[in-house]
């Protein structure tokens, strides 16, 4: 049994020309991907010596929006590239020296981390995982792989990327007299069209391509178009009406807010939430139980806060409550100014939600008291 070799594919869109396109924008669409997700990560784990910016709220709404519009568009653009350059699987010998070898090792890698970061990213959109690891860590993880691989993939085949680009790209015939360099294939057999000389070619000319490549290049351009715009309504609210495939709609939910999980999904049940319940505040100055009743006969406060997410859409709503500020004086040194960003402690907080990566999370001192961000699912 004879294996595949790469003139057996006889699709116009195994070519060069059409795979350095799909991966120019594949290759962006992966540094939008990249570049929006750092930010997001940067924002909830901070460093000193990398400050971002936390306002205005709608800056990390478009981010976030670019995250996984983009993010969604690399699906079919990864299809469409691995299609076009599916028959250099087939080249024979598989390796041909140390440079190809890293090429084909660079190749693997980056299509497999690719794969697991896209389908993995699509999944927690809509909130589905099926595996046992933490979501964050491995996310985070793997886009440095992708994108170390990449980077050296597109190091290692620069010059072809180069020519291939600067190429026209046409449909076997030549248009305005121009110049062509060409290959096709028929009946089985390689022929070469070197600077638009036929000869050498079956007298029928060149075979008839059921896709052509500029039409294969439209069709992913449409694809890709058209998932963006089933999916970018949840940040670019006049599209909300077109968005079915938006995994949060900003217009649903209490308040306009959407709602991630229930509180019964949470595993937080009625007794969690009963007459007994108290929140134990602890600080420099001692501990504190307060009740529901305690609570509510404190100072209450009204505030429009922004709720800005991760997956790229963000709500306004009006809240009420105790101030976080007011419930740390309780328990913090008198002589702090609490309205002091570099004075002001570093706020632990567990949640009634006993299971999962956000159940303690912590406020630091830098915090804006006017933008609060939900935190990633997962």
């Amino acid at each position: 049994m004879r294996l595949p070799a790469p003139e057996d594919f006889r699709s116009a869109v195994h070519d060069p020309r059409v795979t350095a396109r799909v991966g120019l924008y594949l290759g962006i669409a992966f540094l939008l991907v990249f570049v929006t997700g750092l930010y997001s990560h940067v924002l909830q784990n901070p460093v000193s010596w990398f400050p971002v910016l936390t306002d205005p709220a709608w800056g990390y709404r478009l981010t976030q929006g670019i995250h996984v519009a983009a993010g969604i568009a690399c699906i079919p653009l990864l299809i469409a590239k691995l299609y076009s350059a599916f028959p250099a699987l087939f080249e024979q010998p598989p390796v041909k020296g140390p440079v190809h070898a890293l090429e084909r090792a660079s190749i693997a890698l980056l299509v497999a981390a690719s794969m697991f970061q896209l389908l993995t990213g699509l999944f927690n959109t809509f909130q589905w995982y099926p595996w046992g690891f933490g979501f964050v860590a491995v996310h985070f993880a793997t886009a440095w792989v992708v994108i170390g691989s990449m980077l050296l993939h597109v190091g290692i085949k620069l010059p072809i990327i180069v020519a291939a680009l600067r190429a026209r790209v046409v449909d076997g015939e030549i248009t305005d007299g121009a110049p062509l360099t060409e290959e096709y294939v028929s009946d089985g057999t390689l022929y070469s069209v070197p600077d638009g000389d036929l000869a050498g070619l079956p007298e029928s000319g060149p075979p008839e391509a059921s896709t052509t490549r500029r039409g294969f290049l439209g069709a992913v351009a449409v694809t890709v178009i058209g998932l963006t715009a089933l999916t970018v309504g949840q940040t670019v609210r006049p599209l909300a009406g077109a968005s079915v495939l938006s995994p949060r709609d900003p217009r649903v939910g209490p308040q306009g807010v959407p709602i991630n999980k229930t509180a019964a999904e949470a595993r937080v049940d009625d007794a969690a939430v009963g007459a007994d319940w108290r929140l134990e505040l602890e600080g420099p100055a001692g501990t504190q139980s307060l009740s529901r009743d305690d609570l509510l006969a404190m100072d209450l406060h009204q505030a429009v806060l922004p709720i800005a997410c991760v997956e790229g859409w963000s709500a306004s709503a009006t809240w009420e409550g105790v101030r976080v500020r007011d419930l740390v004086a309780l328990v913090s040194d008198p002589s702090v100014d609490l309205t002091d960003p570099s004075a002001a402690p570093e706020i632990a907080v567990a949640s009634l939600q006993q299971v999962g990566s956000f159940s303690r999370s912590v406020l630091p001192p830098s915090t804006s008291p006017t933008t609060t961000r939900c935190s990633p699912c997962g």
